[in-house]
């Protein structure tokens, strides 16, 4: 079965092959390796709960893919076990992020994003874990980084890489929740982690800080309402009510993670790939809505921000610049985008200087 071990115990082999393969996994940089069985029955229920109550918005490949994502053996036919992995991203020049959403003048945007496109970083390294996996045992396995319908909190979860707070997002006592996750399915039956049961007790520190109470309720958020899905998946119009409650957030927003209790024993990142880009951590509103289109894309080339576009960036922008303090400054900001070719761009900026017209004369 693995070519390395000549033993008459199964068991024993898979065993020791699941050593090696977090060992493996540590060398190429993940903080952690867990690995999970497939059944995720209740998670599945959970999920089907969700969708039937609209919380996806318009994520429509949520539903399309339904409970395959509970699935893992119908998403890549012969899955017996998930190999699951933990990379810290938090990057260590990253500026005081509590400090920058105080000042609404300067852009916000969510930690995870400030470097590299965490889809290519996992997406080697796993790759790089899944050849080595494939040269010593007769199998085959799949990546992936969060690119198809997988619940990964839930594997994670039941590979003892920690539990699902509140917020829905993955929690360790030892990173707290500044990480990525990525999977390795594969057709082995390796030994299994024991799955790690909560410790958020009675805290709510996530819930009551959420900017828009997208968390309705413990261990359930209603993406319509939740800032990152606003300023990332959701295409055209904000809605109005929601956008005075943005804030400066321009891309993601991280308030759940930063104001929740674990995080205060969350490392830094040592990956060079996840360090601060452009000074994103730590720049004005105005510059970055002074980026010409060549520019957007020039800078955020190889940035997960590059996915949203142009026109979504300047949407985003145009919201925050409405929310922060109106001057001369800002004003002439946004009537540079007055006239802009997208009507979406037009509208958020025709909001925003409404905004500082009643600011004006107040």
């Amino acid at each position: 079965m693995i070519r390395f071990m000549q033993k008459s115990n199964p068991r024993l082999e898979m065993n020791e092959f699941a050593l090696r393969i977090k060992a493996w996994g540590k060398e190429l940089g993940f903080q952690s390796v867990g690995i999970a069985d497939i059944n995720l029955g209740a998670a599945e229920e959970n999920l089907l709960q969700w969708l039937a109550a609209g919380h996806h918005g318009a994520m429509d490949y949520m539903a399309k893919h339904g409970v395959k994502r509970a699935r893992p053996a119908e998403l890549v036919p012969g899955t017996l076990r998930v190999i699951s992995v933990r990379m810290n991203y938090f990057p260590d020049s990253s500026g005081e992020a509590e400090a920058v959403l105080l000042d609404l003048s300067r852009a916000y945007i969510s930690r995870y994003a400030l470097g590299r496109d965490y889809h290519k970083v996992l997406r080697n390294r796993l790759e790089k874990l899944a050849k080595r996996i494939r040269e010593v045992g007769e199998c085959q396995c799949r990546v992936f980084t969060d690119s198809a319908p997988v619940l990964e909190v839930e594997l994670a979860q039941k590979a003892n890489l920690g539990w699902r707070g509140k917020h829905t997002l993955l929690l360790s006592r030892e990173q707290g929740s500044w990480f990525f996750l990525g999977e390795i399915f594969i057709d082995l039956p390796l030994a299994v982690d024991a799955t790690q049961q909560g410790h958020c007790g009675t805290c709510v520190a996530c819930m009551d800080v959420c900017p828009t109470r997208a968390i309705t309720a413990p261990y359930i958020v209603d993406a319509r309402r939740c800032i990152s899905y606003l300023t990332i998946e959701h295409k055209g119009s904000i809605p109005i009510e929601l956008r005075p409650l943005i804030g400066n957030r321009i891309y993601g927003c991280d308030d759940c993670q930063l104001f929740c209790p674990w995080n205060r024993f969350a490392g830094k990142s040592i990956e060079p790939d996840f360090f601060v880009r452009n000074k994103l951590d730590d720049v004005s509103l105005i510059e970055l809505f002074a980026w010409s289109e060549e520019e957007f894309h020039m800078r955020m080339a190889g940035s997960a921000i590059h996915r949203i576009g142009y026109e979504q960036w300047l949407r985003n922008i145009a919201v925050a610049l409405g929310n922060a303090p109106a001057t001369p400054e800002s004003k002439k900001a946004l009537s540079t985008r007055s006239q802009h070719a997208s009507h979406v761009v037009r509208e958020h900026v025709e909001w925003a200087l409404q905004l500082v017209a009643k600011h004006e004369t107040d």
